[in-house]
């Protein structure tokens, strides 16, 4: 095979391998994606008018979240908080209305003590989406019902279910926590250079 034609060969290979880069690389960013934020995926895509500017605010809230500075809790911490809520839950028989307020305050101070920003619910949801998107919906419903209640539109049931959504969301905080910030960026820096 002359020079000319081996030439030729890499560069038609080179081209096929950027072609396919290209072509690779959205289908990769979109399973990323996916295995990231679970169903909450679905759901911006559905809310969204493309599955690209869906994407984009993915990757978006992925970006937000790395600034900020999350840590894990104590056991110290972590046990108190188990107090807190085992009272919430207690509380519950005698006064619902007051154990959902105050389960809502104690998911929001757990938010706080990890490193969530905790300012508006809308921007609660978006942070986090991106470590807690499994339980993100029981998150959703039980504010939904605390918003209903407090416009006296939730039976007891209802409040019932919206202290098992809470629970939920209150579980997963406490319990998967995200490395610290160093760990994080360490884990970063070492998939770069590879």
């Amino acid at each position: 095979m002359s020079t000319g034609a081996i030439i030729g060969l890499v560069v038609a290979v080179l081209v096929v391998l950027v072609v396919l880069a290209f072509v690779l690389r959205p289908a990769m960013q979109r399973k990323k994606l996916r295995d990231r934020f679970g169903p909450e995926y679905d759901r911006a895509v559905t809310e969204s008018d493309s599955r690209t500017t869906a994407e984009k605010e993915l990757a978006e809230r992925e970006h937000r979240h790395s600034e900020f500075d999350l840590k894990p809790l104590s056991q110290t911490a972590q046990e108190s908080y188990r107090r807190h809520w085992a009272n919430v839950q207690a509380k519950f028989v005698d006064s619902p209305q007051s154990a959902i307020a105050d389960a809502d305050r104690l998911v929001t101070d757990l938010m706080a003590e990890r490193g969530y920003p905790t300012e508006g619910y809308e921007a609660q949801l978006s942070v986090l989406s991106v470590e807690h998107a499994k339980t993100l919906e029981h998150y959703r419903k039980a504010h939904d019902i605390s918003e209903r209640q407090e416009i006296g539109e939730a039976s007891t049931e209802d409040l019932r279910t919206a202290m098992v959504h809470y629970r939920e969301l209150f579980t997963d905080l406490l319990e998967h926590g995200a490395a610290p910030r160093k760990a994080r960026e360490a884990v970063r820096k070492e998939k770069t250079d590879v």
